[in-house]
């Protein structure tokens, strides 16, 4: 199943409930200068609320500014209104949404994966960190706006490598259009099939069987909008990694568009998903406002293409604050062609972690995202990879048993063992008090 415009396919997974990282004697938590009552979904940690307001895509020498800038340059030279460009952007929007922005006005399911305490930094059951940039959409619609990016931070609980990181950011957009911007050459033709009202759409039942449109849109409609859209996307990739790129479209499944395209490119002689995107739900602009229009939206991740642009090698690197790192971007003209090198290679330290489950636990059960974050709670960005190395289930006692291999490795200067042993045992202590394990 795949969900909010990013390269991450969901499985529906057990949820850990003996785990949670927000201490259970706090009534409330603060987040960003505020207090917040917390429950039993509040799983929010200190190093996750550290990230807040750091705001990388803001950061002039920061790499992912620079594609940020490069993406807004493009629609404000695509896209004008009386010489003035027809896209706003909204680049500073509180992270802290609550869970109908971030959920319910994007028709997500009660029952969706991507609901889950092991998906998402809950503050409490009705307020979280944002998990894509849609969240605010509806919100902007509602205040009258059609053209607009929304770019910023965006947080899901995730595995720990070089590619994956519990913050990235997101640019996200939508495109409104009316019959008479749609159809400006052709009044005769309309948005809406002869059955459907624009100015009582609740009237209606919109449904997405038909893998073409939805089914209050006309035909026509929906495939002028998807020329607009397509067209307007591979020129963004031209800009950003030049005319000869090989592209490809896949369908593809979001709750919130239909029908819902991939857009990959050829990159290092494989195919790598850019960004995803589609037909606006009528539904979702019929509960913001808009009447008698039609949509498109788009969302994609800076760091997956800054990392391809600049080849950047592991995703912690955004977050550096050495001179070594930012230089190689700093007063750079947005459009200059950069290669990362290396400012140093520190080794590796690699340490295993074994343990036996309890008895209300069993392998399938255990949660590994409520390992990783206790893991990144305690070793921070020194952790550069977590990968489960084995599970066992003992013939005679039935036991489960997890083995993970944590890897460390610091960015700016050489980690020595005892190091990094003073954090592996941190961290075997930490799990022992958090999910009452044995070690091995």
């Amino acid at each position: 199943m795949k969900i909010l415009f990013r390269s991450n396919r969901l499985c529906l997974r057990f949820i850990n409930k003996n785990y949670s990282t927000a201490p259970k004697s706090l009534a409330t938590v603060n987040v960003n200068g505020k207090e917040y009552r917390t429950d039993d979904y509040t799983n929010i940690t200190p190093k996750i609320t550290s990230y807040i307001n750091r705001n990388l895509h803001l950061k002039k020498d920061n790499p992912l500014s620079l594609v940020r800038q490069r993406i807004v340059n493009y629609f404000y030279g695509s896209f004008t209104h009386g010489g003035n460009p027809s896209f706003s952007v909204y680049d500073n929007l509180s992270p802290i949404v609550t869970s109908r922005q971030n959920f319910d006005d994007l028709l997500i399911p009660e029952d969706h994966p991507s609901r889950a305490k092991s998906d998402c930094y809950y503050i409490n059951s009705s307020t979280l960190l944002r998990a894509h940039m849609t969240a605010h959409q509806s919100e902007l619609l509602r205040a009258g706006l059609d053209n607009f990016l929304m770019i910023g931070d965006v947080y899901r609980r995730d595995e720990i490598d070089s590619t994956h990181f519990p913050v990235f950011h997101q640019v996200d957009a939508v495109r409104l259009q009316r019959k008479h911007d749609l159809f400006e050459n052709h009044p005769d033709l309309d948005i809406f099939e002869p059955s459907f009202d624009p100015w009582n759409p609740h009237a209606y039942t919109n449904s997405i069987s038909n893998p073409t449109k939805q089914s209050c849109h006309t035909l026509e409609a929906t495939k002028l909008m998807e020329a607009q859209l397509k067209n307007h996307l591979i020129g963004m990739v031209k800009v950003l990694f030049g005319d000869d790129i090989k592209y490809r479209w896949v369908d593809a499944y979001f709750p919130f568009t239909h029908p819902s395209w991939e857009l990959e490119i050829y990159y290092e002689n494989d195919w790598m998903e850019v960004l995803g995107c589609g037909i606006m739900r009528n539904e979702i602009l019929a509960n913001a406002g808009p009447n008698n229009s039609i949509a498109y939206a788009f969302g994609l991740g800076l760091e997956r293409l800054a990392m391809a642009l600049y080849k950047i090698p592991d995703i912690r690197l955004m977050w550096s604050t050495d001179s070594g790192f930012l230089s190689q971007f700093q007063n750079k003209d947005v459009n200059a062609s950069i290669e990362y090198k290396p400012v140093s290679s520190y080794p590796q330290c690699t340490n295993d972690l074994s343990f036996w489950l309890p008895p209300t636990l069993t392998i399938d059960s255990f949660m590994s995202n409520d390992f990783y974050d206790l893991v990144r709670d305690i070793g921070g960005d020194v952790v550069e990879q977590v990968k489960l190395k084995d599970k066992f289930v003992h013939p005679k006692t039935k036991k489960h048993s997890l083995c993970y291999s944590i890897v460390y490795r610091h960015l700016e200067r050489t980690l020595t063992q005892a190091e990094v042993n003073k954090i592996h045992d941190e961290i075997a202590r930490a799990t022992v008090n958090a999910f009452n394990v044995v070690i091995r």
